[in-house]
Order: C-alpha cells, then structure tokens, then sequence
C-alpha cells in the first residue's frame, strides 16, 4: 500500500511531513494549479513543490489539470502526473476499463513529455506567465473588476523588465528576441488603446478590440516558446 500527501501547499502542509509521513507522493492543490498559467505567484509555488518532491525523491502529481494548456506547462516544469478535467469527468467503476482502453492524451502532451525546460529556460515559462497576468490584468480594469490598469509603459511591466535585463544575456544572439521586442511593444500600443476607449465611455468597442489583445498575447507566447525550442532537456 502506498500514501499520497493530498492538498500539498495548504493547510496543515508541512516540511517535516516529508521526513516522518512514509508518503511517495505529493499532490499540488488545485488552487495554486488552476490559475498558476496567468499568476506568476502561484507559479512559482507550483515550480517550489515540484522541486521539494524532487529534493525527497517523492513523486508529484497536480490536482486541477483543467485543459490542455495547464497539462502542457506543467510538463514543462517536469510533472508528468495529473488528475482534473482536462484529462477526464468523474465517471461509474463500470465505464472506467473502457476508457482506459480507448483515452489518448493530447498530441501536445505526448511531445511534451519527458522534455521539461532546462533550469537556464525556465525563467522564460515565468516571463510567459508574468505576461499573461499582465493582460488578465487588463480584462478586468475593462470588465470594471480593477481601478487601476496593468502598466502601459512596455519597459515598466514584468515582463518588459526581463525582457530589458535577462533575457539579452540568455537570448541576445538568438534572431527571435527582436521579434518577441516587437510583438510586446504592439501589445503596449493596443493596451493604451484600450484604455483610451474604456475612459471615453466606449466600452463596447473596447471589449471587441480585446479580442485582438488575446490574439497577440498567443503570438507573444508561440515567439517565447520558439526561444527555447530545442534547448529542452530530455
């Protein structure tokens, strides 16, 4: 019989369960994965939790796998476990042999597999993340969830600031970061834009723009992953 540490990262979750529970396994709490791909605090606990069951030689498995996407990046963290939605609804005993029998994972998931990010990578997957926050950030200043907006100065948001410090030592050479410049300084431009609409009152054309903020916020990501598209470890 084996034990699994559920919830790990909440409640009573404590280090020195690791040293005295016989647990071989580590469950992630769904809160922190469910919204760990545009909150880059959560992130990074997931990315801690993952490195502490690697550091006791634990196994790791993530609650809250919602879709395809959340199962991709955690690959890229190195979890290869998971539970959620994204992989299958809670079904009778009866049905489980026949979709054991038929269930393929996502083509992206089987590329990803056994290939997480190199540790001089990962600072990349935050930077992805940090961006997303930022116009999560912006739907909801224009949804009226927020005062204030997310920076519309492109030197002064997260991910602008890696993108001016780390990410010319890491990527300087490689012909995809002046894209990537690009790309995120027209994400700037469309942000003030949107903002511009929101304070005039025009509220209905902001929301219709939002979805060419969403659009570019995806090319951002595909011009992140192609910085380190074949420097994965295996």
């Amino acid at each position: 019989m084996r034990f699994a540490l559920d919830d790990f990262g909440t409640g009573y979750s404590s280090l020195t369960y690791l040293k005295r529970l016989p647990a071989d396994l580590l469950k992630i709490d769904q809160s922190f994965v469910r919204t760990m791909r545009d909150d880059p605090d959560d992130l990074a606990i997931v990315e801690g939790v993952i490195g502490l069951a690697a550091a006791f030689r634990r196994q790791i498995i993530a609650e809250g796998v919602e879709t395809i996407a959340h199962g991709e990046l955690l690959l890229m963290l190195g979890c290869e476990l998971g539970q959620g939605y994204g992989i299958a609804r809670p079904m009778p005993a009866a049905d489980l042999p026949g979709w054991i029998a038929t269930w393929r994972p996502d083509p992206t998931w089987t590329a990803r597999s056994g290939a997480s990010v190199s540790r001089d990578d990962l600072a990349v997957v935050f930077a992805e993340v940090e961006h997303r926050h930022w116009v999560r950030t912006m739907e909801m200043f224009l949804a009226g969830e927020r005062d204030e907006p997310a920076s519309l100065d492109p030197h002064d948001c997260r991910f602008g600031r890696w993108l001016d410090t780390d990410s010319q030592a890491r990527f300087g050479n490689h012909p995809g970061l002046a894209s990537v410049i690009a790309m995120h300084e027209r994400v700037h431009l469309l942000g003030r834009e949107l903002v511009g609409l929101f304070s005039h009152g025009r509220h209905a054309d902001a929301q219709v723009r939002l979805e060419d903020l969403h659009r570019q916020r995806d090319e951002l990501t595909a011009g992140l992953r192609s910085l380190i598209s074949g420097s994965e470890t295996k």
